[in-house]
């Protein structure tokens, strides 16, 4: 070992270094270790960073949701994009503020009789399960149901209490707002952690996953919207207790379709049935005649300009994210199984002009 004095007057030691791998089938073999446990860690902080990464991706629809607002009024009004999104803020806030103080004492109100409606109605199915043996008896059914909630993993704990539900919300709602005001800054931050070669393709698929978005989301809104109303029509005209309510309940559920249908379904009917047999049967009729008309007209002529998604598909999305994630990934899963779509129909377009362009220069 000898010392090697450069011009700069630093010294320099010369000569293999002890931790010095000079094999190159061993810094081969480290090479590959080190990228299988990086992915072993990436992957676990995944799974621990589950929660917030489902809020920023809540955020990113209702970002989608603004924004759509925002190029929708674009059309009418030639103004600056954040005076379009302040109008639709102030929009959107007075609609939800006018409804709920038009409403909200009668909603509090029925909110109550539901709940109560609710358990004697349960109480009732189950007496009569357990006389025909069908179900266990109260005492080992209220003793699974202890069981089943407190199996309940880490994942749905987040939300499970009110006071995360709403810091979940208001985080989600900032997030949204943050993205919807200048979207461009945040795109270009992305493309640029995106090696030079790969930018464009992946600009293209992120400008076709924003517009699948802003469309399956106003598909969505206007399937509430015609859920909710029709809903609320149909089961005042029939005479059912707490109309107004259920209405709202099929509204805001339709966001999550199949699932959604059937926990709407079984609410009005079982509030029908505790005011009457003639009621409960009006109940079903109103299920079936909401979800029929809307399966067969509106959700046609809405997924012609929107996303058309296969409903086993959705279902088997919902299930899994549901599973995986709790109620929040429930609600994200169609977002979620909209956006991989996108991305996988992107690669499959990106291999065949690959293909394309090998078989042209082939031939020339």
């Amino acid at each position: 070992m000898t010392d090697q004095r450069p011009r700069d007057g630093i010294e320099l030691v010369t000569g293999a270094s002890p931790h010095e791998v000079r094999d190159p089938i061993i810094r081969a073999e480290l090479k590959r270790a080190t990228v299988w446990l990086s992915l072993a860690a990436a992957m676990a902080l995944v799974v621990l960073l589950i929660q917030p990464l489902l809020i920023i991706f809540a955020g990113l629809v209702f970002a989608s949701m603004l924004d759509g607002g925002v190029r929708l009024l674009g059309r009418v009004l030639k103004i600056g994009r954040g005076w379009r999104l302040m109008i639709v803020v102030v929009l959107t806030v007075a609609f939800l503020g006018g409804t709920f103080y038009l409403t909200g004492v009668q909603v509090v109100q029925q909110v109550t009789q539901l709940q109560s409606t609710l358990i004697e109605q349960f109480n009732r199915v189950t007496h009569w399960l357990s006389e025909m043996g069908i179900m266990p008896g109260r005492s080992d059914l209220n003793s699974i149901l202890q069981q089943a909630m407190g199996s309940v993993g880490r994942l749905t704990s987040f939300v499970g209490t009110a006071a995360g539900a709403l810091t979940s919300l208001f985080m989600v709602l900032i997030i949204g707002l943050f993205l919807a005001m200048d979207p461009r800054v945040y795109e270009r931050g992305v493309q640029w952690m995106i090696p030079m070669d790969s930018r464009r393709e992946f600009a293209i698929t992120l400008q076709r996953m924003g517009v699948t978005m802003r469309r399956l989301l106003a598909g969505r809104l206007a399937g509430m919207a015609f859920e909710g109303v029709l809903t609320w029509i149909v089961l005042a005209l029939g005479g059912v207790p707490m109309a107004m309510l259920l209405g709202i309940i099929t509204g805001i559920l339709a966001f999550i379709p199949n699932i959604g249908a059937f926990v709407s379904g079984v609410l009005m009917v079982s509030v029908g049935f505790s005011a009457g047999v003639d009621t409960g049967l009006w109940a079903i009729f109103t299920y079936f005649a909401v979800q029929t008309f809307d399966g067969y007209v509106v959700i046609p002529m809405v997924a012609k300009r929107t996303v058309d998604l296969p409903p086993a598909l959705t279902l088997g999305a919902q299930i899994l994210a549901s599973a995986l994630f709790g109620v929040m990934g429930l609600a994200l899963a169609d977002p979620m199984t909209a956006m991989i779509k996108v991305a996988l129909e992107r690669s499959s377009e990106r291999s065949d002009e690959e293909d394309a362009e090998a078989a042209g220069a082939t031939v020339a």
